[in-house]
Order: structure tokens, then C-alpha cells, then sequence
């Protein structure tokens, strides 16, 4: 017994010295051999001859250690395992594989010490070696689960950038090339497809793929015997593992998996709903991926593929929604941009032109408008290229007779559609359009198409009433307006000119008038009557009418604007229009003018600087407001002056102050003070102007009397002959020049004119031709001056046919030419002196 009273049990205990140590050496748990330092074998244990099969005969003395490992294990021995004990003297737990007699290796763990002699040369080599199998396949279980771990670690990043780039991805374009580029990092997939489900047109459709040339890269119907068709109608994962398999299933996978060298296929459903509910589940699409190889997944792998195909039509199912709302506000977008921009067009033409115009621009190849107006019809088209016109025809022809859309479908050979132009039950032309295959069938273009149609048609419609409206207001309009402004009289000369809105407004009010009271008295009227179209038109008729009939030798312009007052109490839409009335005695030369609410006059006398009438003035006819008492001014005006009445689109302008639009038309209108009264207003019109104004302008302009001297300023334009003549025979009959002299002063100023510019100002077309003319009892002389150099053959004028007629024409000739230009004088004797 111990002291603590247990049974003292030591005395019992053998201890390991009391063994047979060559019976341990020989049974040691692990392999023992000695070897000289070359490595030749000189002991071996019973233990290690049990693991490798060898007999102790054919190793001792016969192997080097080196010689029972592997070759790759050779190399090892040499370059790291003995230079390491030469070294140090010591090595530990180098894995090594001993090669058995019957080929087979033996994992090994090898422990070697060095012992040297009392020289310190090498003398023996101990080698300890342990069965290292079950390690090595745990090393390998462990490896491989490591090597699983990090290819679904690999997976789940792949699936998580592929879910971020789906969660990214606001179109089914984009959905659908984050998907197809899943399969190939996360699942080492030699290549990868994807196919969308069309339900409106029951197809699936070839979207996106890595390599289109690995199988049947095209479209199908969704009832195809194909493989994609099948899983598609399926709704479930399908793994094509052999060549052998797809044959079973699948012989048209079977042929494509041969034809690109492809060993497995996977065919994955992109469905969306609850992933346990069979019946839930949408399929919008597959995804197929192949690989070059035999290729068996794991569980975890087909786990992580389902999970793909949910993400996936969870956002091609978010996507196609998106992509639907894109569209409509698209569709919603281009409907108002194309409204807009046939509503800034008021021709039936140009609104045509434009629609054809801004589908082609957005939404086709192709667009044909087809109006039945006019004799004619009216056709605009736009794009290309163009469909076969007589198939065109026909479907053209059926949707007239049915007053219903003929819309195109594949494979029809024409691809158009063809929608009525309807209004209010009536069909006005039609509508053909060629768009991109994919959209012909969707369900909503349809819709859209037909919305199209019934907006254009209204539209075109509208500018069709639109034109209609403004021939007949127009036709009204310039039949109203005085067309034969009295022009034989000697005292006085008008010049009128009318220039409707350049921006194809409706017709204005604008207009004017002269008349001769009595045989001595006349007058001249501008007004401006409010609102447009054919109403306006109307009312300006009625209020010229009512002009005329109030114009009387004695009521005077302030008497008459009351009359007019009391006329709009009958006809209320001439109320706030706007009057200048103007009377001349022609024997006086007195003038009495009044102004309703209009511009004032503008006045240029022979001698001084234009002037604005500024008296005289008073409230639009019909006013209801402020001081309504009507007042005229009387004035005395010289011979040959001249007086202008105008309307507001004439200065008025968005851009600037009325006080500069008085301001330009002053000046302009003093700068053509010398110019020939025909055609005044229409060059004022121009300048001030132009072509492209949005508002009507009317203008007449009074020459009153005949001036004793005439001078005109032209420029070097042969156009402005036929005007200076206009305005010279005016002149000249005004001051009673009989007509065989009046003819040959004419034709011979003519020609003295046309000399000066085509000889004068060849080079110079702004050059400025002055022309002067008195008249005596006697005579009549004419002066034609220019500021050119003359260049002829020699200095000889008088060549050519045109100087002829000039010596011909007239009495005395005389030309003086000068380093500032050349003149010509030319009388003619008036009555029967002439020779």
C-alpha cells in the first residue's frame, strides 16, 4: 500500500528496457532503415518490408534509398532532401512516395539523421518512415472540400454581381446580357445562349448569345419540337448530360451538341412567381449553356442554377414592365412631338409632309399619307425603300372599304400597314407605314398606330377646313378690297399694296379704299377690322360698304366716324375696329383727315423731312370707353406731296419699341422720296417687312397734284424702267402734255435710262441712275444723269439702235461725259413745233 492507502501497483509495471529491443526495432508502429551516406540500404525493419511488399534480400545492399521512390520524388531526394541533411544533419517530415515491387505507391512522412564520425565525415544515415496513406486521403478529402468551397465561393460571387447587375439593369436588352454572361465564370460553361419568351406573337425569340454558331441560333415558335421550345412549355431545369442523352430527348440538341463539340448542356427556364407554387410560374425565357466536356453538377451547383433562373426572370419580369411604361411614355412622347409639329404647319400639305416625316425619323423605314381632297388626291411619302406600289394598292383599297386598319404580319411579302384617315364617319385618305418585324405584331404598337391615325386624321382634317376657310376668306377678302382705284385723273395718283401674314395665319382684317365722292373730292381709307378668317373678312366688307355709303360732300371724316359708331351698333363684330379716313379737295388741294384708334398718316411734302399726322385723333370705332366724341383736322397740302396710310404689321414688331418702328418707316420712306410712286409700297413692304412676317400689311399711298419739277432716283436694275415710265406718264399727263410728245419723251428717256445702266454701271448693280424733268408752255427736257464709267468701243455715243430712237424721238440731244460720270439732256417741242 502507498502512503495515501491506494494500492501500489508499479511493482506490477514492465518497463520498456525489459523488451527484446531487435524485437521493437523489427515491430517498431513505423519503418526503420539504415543506410550509408550514398543512401545503399544496410538495415531495414520487418515493419517496413511489411508495408512495401519488398523482400529484405532484395534491399539490403542492393537499393539505395532514392532508388525505392518515385521519379518526380527522385529529383526531389537530389536538389532538396540530401543537400537539407548534408546541411544540417537532420530532416523531418518530408512526404515522399515509395514505389512498392507491384508498381503501386505508398504515401510516406520520412524522418533522417545524419551520423558522423569522430572525424566528422559522414558515417550513417537513420531514416524513420510513416505510413502516411490515411493522411494523404484525408489531405486530399480536405483539398478537394476546399477546392469545393472556393469554387461555390467562386459561384456565389459570380451570382451576386450577376444579381447586382441585374438589380442595375432597367431593360429586357440589358437583363438579358448580364444573364448570358453568367454561366461561363460561375459554371466554367464553354459557351451560353439566351431565348425570350414573345407571347403576343407565341415565338421565342433569339436574343443574346457568347457563340451563336455552337447550336440553332435563330427564332422558333413557341409549339417547336426543339429542345428550348420544350423546357419552355416545362417550366423546369433540364440537364443534357451526354451526346447519349440528348438523342433520347432531344435529337435536334443531339445534332447541334455534335456538330460544335459540346458533351453537356443545360437548359435553364427563366421563370417568375412563388418558386412552390407549380402553377405560379411564368416561364419569360431559357438560358442555354454548354460545355466541352462530359460534366456532372452537384447538388450545390444545380442549387445555385435554379436560383439564377429565378433572379433572372424576376428582372427580365421587372424589365419587360419597365420597358412597357419606356414604351408608352415613348409612344405617348413621339404622339405629342408629332401633333406639335404638325399643329405649327397650317397647309394640308406641309402637315402631311411632317407626319411622314417624323415617323420615318423615330418609328419606321417607311410612311405614305394618301388624301382623297382635290381632283388630284394629294400623296407625300418618305424613307425607303418603297413597297411594291400595286400590293400597296390593294391593301390600300381594303382598308378604304372597310374604314378598318389592315395591319401587316410576317410573312406577308409587303410588311405595311395601312390605317384610314377617319373624321366624324368619314374616311379622308390613309395612313401606311413599314416598321421594324418585331413590332408589326405586338398588340400595343396596334394601339398605337391606331391612336396615330385618328390624331393625324384630325389634324389633317383640321388644316383641310383650315385651307378651305382661308381660300374663301382670301376670295372674299381681295374682292372686297378696291381693285380699281381711280387712276385717270390728272391731280392725283394712288399706289396701293397688300401683303397677307408670310406664316400662313388665317386672313386678317387688314384692308383699303379710294373712291371719288364727288368729281372734285376723294377719298382714301386704311382699316384694321379685329379677329380673322372669314368673319373679319365679312365685317371689313361691311364696314367699306358702310364707308362708302356715310362719304358725302358734306359730312366731313369726324361726321362720318360718328356714323360709323352708330353702324356697329347693328354689326357688333365691326366694334374696336380701327379707321383712317382721309378727304382731298382736288381743287384746293385741302385735305381733311381723321383717325379711330389708327396710326397716324405719315406725310412728305416736296421741300423738308417726312411727318407724322398727329392730330385728329380718337377711340376705335364702337368704343364703349373714354373720350368717344370724334374731331378732324384740316390742312393745305402742296403739289406732289406725297401721303401715306398704313397698318401695324407694317412696324410693329415683338422685338422693339412702336417709337423705333415710327422711327425706320420715317426714314425709309423719306430715302424713296425721289422713287417712282409705282411700286413705293410694295419696296417699303420689302424693307421693312420681308417674306417671312406673321401679319397682314396694307398700305396706300396719295400723290396729290403734279409736281412742276420731276426728279426720281432708280438704281442700276432694268427692272426699274417700267416703273420710272408708270410714274413719269402720271407727270406728264397731269400737266396736259399731248400724246404724241408724252410716247417719244417716254421712249426716249427709256433708252437714255437703259444706256446708263447697261453702259454705266456694267460692273456696279448699285449703281443709282438720276433722272430730272421740266415742262414749259415750249418744251419738255429731260436730264438722265449717272455716276459711271462708260465702256465702249471709242467715245462715240452715238451707236446702238437705243441712241437712235432717242435722236429720232426728240428735238435737241446733248451729251456731256466727265470723270464723275455722263449726262444726257433731251428736249422735245410740245405741240406742233415739233420737226
Amino acid at each position: 500500500m502507498s502512503e495515501s492507502g491506494v494500492p501500489d501497483v508499479t511493482q506490477e509495471l514492465r518497463l520498456p528496457w525489459d523488451d527484446d529491443p531487435e524485437d521493437l526495432y523489427e515491430h517498431a508502429p513505423c519503418g526503420y532503415l539504415t543506410t550509408l551516406p550514398d543512401g545503399t540500404i544496410v538495415r531495414v525493419n520487418e515493419t517496413f518490408l511489411a508495408w512495401t511488399g519488398y523482400a529484405r534480400a532484395d534491399l539490403i545492399g542492393h537499393k539505395r534509398f532514392r532508388d525505392l521512390l518515385t521519379p518526380g520524388d527522385q529529383i526531389y531526394h537530389e536538389t532538396h532532401y540530401a543537400p537539407l541533411l548534408a546541411m544540417q544533419g537532420e530532416v523531418h517530415e518530408i512526404a515522399l512516395e515509395v514505389v512498392r515491387p507491384d508498381r503501386r505507391r505508398l504515401p510516406t512522412l520520412v524522418n533522417s539523421v545524419l551520423e558522423r564520425g569522430p572525424t566528422g565525415s559522414p558515417r550513417i544515415i537513420r531514416t524513420m518512415v510513416f505510413d502516411a496513406t490515411e493522411r494523404r486521403s484525408y489531405e486530399k478529402e480536405l483539398l478537394h472540400a476546399r477546392r469545393a468551397a472556393e469554387a461555390s465561393e467562386q459561384r456565389v460571387r459570380v451570382l451576386q454581381q450577376i444579381v447586382a447587375d441585374l438589380a442595375a439593369a432597367p431593360t429586357v436588352a440589358e437583363v438579358a446580357e448580364a444573364v448570358v454572361r453568367a454561366p461561363e465564370p460561375a459554371f466554367q460553361a464553354a459557351s451560353t445562349s439566351i431565348y425570350l419568351v414573345d407571347t403576343e406573337r407565341d415565338q421565342l425569340i433569339a436574343v443574346a448569345s457568347t457563340d451563336p454558331t455552337t447550336g440553332n441560333w435563330d427564332d422558333m415558335p413557341c409549339s417547336s419540337t426543339r429542345a428550348v421550345a420544350e423546357v419552355t412549355r416545362r417550366g423546369d431545369l433540364h440537364v443534357v448530360g451526354t451526346v447519349a442523352d440528348a438523342e433520347e430527348h432531344f435529337p435536334d440538341l443531339a445534332e447541334s451538341m455534335r456538330r460544335s463539340e459540346r458533351k453537356s448542356v443545360v437548359l435553364l427556364p427563366l421563370t417568375t412567381g412563388p418558386a412552390d407554387g407549380e402553377g405560379g410560374l411564368t416561364v419569360l425565357g431559357v438560358l442555354a449553356f454548354s460545355f466541352r466536356e462530359e460534366r456532372t453538377l452537384t447538388d450545390g451547383e444545380l442549387r445555385v442554377i435554379r436560383l439564377l433562373g429565378q433572379q433572372a426572370g424576376q428582372a427580365l419580369d421587372r424589365a419587360r414592365l419597365y420597358d412597357d411604361v419606356r414604351r408608352r411614355e415613348e409612344r405617348a412622347s413621339f404622339m405629342a412631338r408629332t401633333m406639335r409639329s404638325m399643329e405649327v404647319e397650317h397647309r394640308l400639305l406641309q402637315r402631311a409632309r411632317r407626319l411622314v416625316e417624323r415617323m420615318v425619323a423615330e418609328i419606321a423605314d417607311w410612311a405614305l399619307v394618301r388624301l382623297q381632297v382635290g381632283p388630284a388626291g394629294l400623296v407625300e411619302y418618305h424613307g425607303s425603300p418603297a413597297p411594291d406600289q400595286a400590293r400597296l394598292d390593294v391593301r390600300t383599297a381594303e382598308a378604304i372599304k372597310s374604314a378598318a386598319p389592315v395591319f401587316a404580319t410576317d410573312g406577308d411579302g409587303l410588311g405595311c400597314t395601312v390605317l384610314p384617315l377617319t373624321v366624324r364617319g368619314n374616311v379622308l385618305g390613309t395612313l401606311a407605314v413599314r416598321m421594324a418585324p418585331d413590332r408589326r405584331g405586338a398588340e400595343a404598337e396596334r394601339n398605337f398606330l391606331i391612336d396615330l391615325a385618328d390624331r393625324a386624321a384630325l389634324a389633317l382634317e383640321n388644316a383641310r377646313l383650315y385651307e378651305q376657310e382661308r381660300a374663301i376668306a382670301r376670295t372674299l377678302q381681295r374682292s372686297l378690297l378696291a381693285d380699281s382705284v381711280p387712276g385717270s385723273d390728272p391731280r392725283f395718283a394712288v399706289e396701293t399694296h397688300y401683303q397677307a401674314a408670310a406664316l400662313d395665319m388665317e386672313v386678317g382684317g387688314d384692308w383699303y379704299d379710294a373712291f371719288l365722292i364727288t368729281a372734285n373730292k376723294l377719298a382714301v381709307v386704311v382699316g384694321d377690322v379685329v379677329g380673322r378668317g372669314i368673319e373679319a373678312a365679312t365685317t371689313m366688307g361691311q364696314l367699306r360698304s358702310a364707308i362708302r355709303a356715310l362719304a358725302s360732300a358734306e359730312n366731313g371724316p369726324a361726321r362720318l366716324l360718328e356714323g360709323l359708331d352708330r353702324f356697329c351698333e347693328r354689326v357688333d363684330s365691326a366694334r374696336m375696329a380701327t379707321v383712317v379716313y382721309v378727304e382731298v379737295d382736288l381743287l384746293s388741294s385741302e385735305v381733311a383727315y381723321a383717325c379711330a384708334g389708327h396710326l397716324p398718316p405719315l406725310l412728305h411734302e416736296p421741300a423738308g423731312s417726312p411727318q407724322y399726322l398727329l392730330q385728329a385723333r380718337s377711340a376705335p370705332i364702337g368704343s364703349r370707353a373714354g373720350d368717344r366724341r370724334r374731331v378732324e383736322h384740316r390742312m393745305r397740302l402742296a403739289a406732289g406731296s406725297r401721303l401715306l396710310l398704313y397698318t401695324d404689321g407694317l412696324i410693329e414688331r415683338r422685338d422693339r419699341t412702336i417709337d423705333r418702328g415710327f422711327e425706320i418707316l420715317a426714314r425709309e420712306y423719306a430715302r424713296l422720296r425721289d422713287a417712282p410712286l409705282k411700286g413705293l409700297t410694295a419696296g417699303l413692304a420689302d424693307t421693312l417687312v420681308g417674306k417671312d412676317h406673321g401679319d397682314d400689311v396694307c398700305m396706300l399711298c396719295l400723290t396729290l397734284g403734279s409736281e412742276e419739277r420731276l426728279e426720281r432716283s432708280i438704281g442700276a436694275d432694268p427692272l426699274q424702267i417700267a416703273l420710272l415710265r408708270a410714274d413719269m406718264r402720271g407727270w406728264l399727263a397731269g400737266h396736259g402734255v399731248e400724246t404724241d410728245c408724252l410716247n417719244a419723251v417716254l421712249l426716249a428717256c427709256s433708252e437714255a435710262v437703259a444706256n446708263s445702266i447697261e453702259h454705266g454701271y456694267s460692273d456696279d448693280p448699285f449703281g443709282v441712275v438720276d433722272v430730272a424733268a421740266t415742262i414749259s408752255p415750249e418744251t419738255v427736257e429731260i436730264r438722265v444723269t449717272d455716276r459711271g464709267g462708260w465702256r465702249g468701243p471709242g467715245t462715240d455715243f452715238a451707236r446702238g439702235r437705243g441712241l437712235q430712237l432717242i435722236y429720232e424721238s426728240m428735238d435737241e440731244v446733248a451729251f456731256e461725259r466727265g470723270a464723275e460720270g455722263t449726262r444726257v439732256t433731251m428736249r422735245r417741242h410740245r405741240g406742233d413745233d415739233h420737226d
